[in-house]
């Protein structure tokens, strides 16, 4: 690899709120790490639905402002900062990221948010790994912390971290009901270690039966809805006494205001959680990465590839319109350069 560092690069970026449209590829001066930070030539990034939020005003963001959560690259270059990281990163290795700002062909990313990636995981699956495996992770771990014998529901869960949700928590020996849009998926996710698949194109009436009669009439300990507002009223309805109701996306729009006195019934909990607010700490970074590698490699976890995208204006706006579809398997990936 050239470890020459050019003064310009391309880089996907956003000027203003709207559609899929306003992703624009331009060159932009190549930026310049802070004392703890690295700069990391990309190799493969993801799309996620978080940048439709970003991109449509839904989520507040400063713009201009360069597209990208997650990427695989290589080290550049090393923080000046001493890291308190037990992990260490040489120049030439091959790394995985949270950073964001990741649609370029260079990006900076904090030492914090810096992980190897392992050779015995492709490179394509390392973008995988970043938002979508830590999400899955976390949520298993944090936002309902299911133990073994557990039952939950996934929604959506062909989509990126539905796949990967639903293979840890066999792992964790959990009794997973998945939810699918369409009949296409049911195989995909059985295949994944879904006890059971419903279609979530059937009436509510029937979802819900059919969940409590597959649960002894109790419902589920957690559900785990990154559908947001469409599934939101069902879920209160398929949660068991006790139960956790963990909403961590917005596939079909917010979820909307509620009493807190709704959750007094059956004593449910509530939670919303996000990747940065779980996982902050170059502890909690270090401990998270190092586990989902290790589960990743002994549970053989599979790291479904949807498509591969052209690092171009026109093949991104057409990779977020196609993740907004919810008609995909896995991840969307942009291969942004060669190694």
């Amino acid at each position: 690899m050239s470890t020459e560092i050019p003064k310009t690069i391309k880089a996907i970026q956003v000027d203003k709120a709207g559609g899929p449209e306003v992703n624009v590829l331009r060159e932009i001066p190549t930026p310049v790490p802070k004392d703890d930070e690295l700069l990391i030539k990309v190799e493969w990034t993801g799309v996620n639905y978080i940048d439709n939020y970003f991109r449509s005003g839904l989520y507040p963001k400063q713009f201009p402002y360069t597209v990208g959560q997650d990427a695989v690259g290589i080290v550049v270059t090393l923080p000046k900062n001493t890291s308190t990281s037990s992990v260490k990163i040489n120049i030439g290795d091959k790394v995985w990221t949270t950073a964001g700002n990741s649609f370029a062909e260079y990006l900076v990313a904090p030492r914090d948010r810096i992980a190897l990636l392992p050779k015995e995981i492709d490179s394509k699956d390392g973008v995988s790994l970043a938002t979508q495996g830590l999400t899955a992770l976390y949520l298993l771990k944090e936002s309902y912390p299911a133990k073994k014998g557990d039952w939950v529901l996934v929604r959506s869960a062909a989509g990126g971290v539905g796949l990967i949700l639903t293979q840890i928590a066999k792992h964790f020996s959990v009794n997973v009901i998945a939810t699918v849009s369409s009949e296409s998926k049911v195989e995909l996710v059985k295949q994944n270690g879904a006890d059971h698949v419903l279609l979530s194109s059937d009436s509510s009436e029937s979802n819900i039966k059919k969940i409590l009669e597959l649960t002894g009439g109790e419902g589920v300990h957690g559900v785990y809805d990154g559908v947001g507002k469409d599934t939101w009223e069902e879920n209160f309805e398929i949660v068991r006494r006790k139960g956790t109701i963990v909403t961590y996306g917005n596939a079909s729009g917010p979820v909307p205001e509620f009493s807190p006195l709704r959750l007094s019934a059956k004593a449910l909990k509530v939670t919303r959680p996000t990747l940065f607010a779980i996982v902050k700490t170059q502890q909690e970074w270090d401990e998270y990465t190092s586990e989902l590698v290790e589960i990743t490699k002994k549970a053989n976890i599979k790291y479904a590839v949807h498509k591969i995208y052209n690092f171009t204006a026109e093949d991104v706006a057409q990779a977020q319109r196609d993740i907004s579809s919810r008609g995909t398997t896995g991840k969307l990936l942009i291969k942004v350069s060669s190694e």
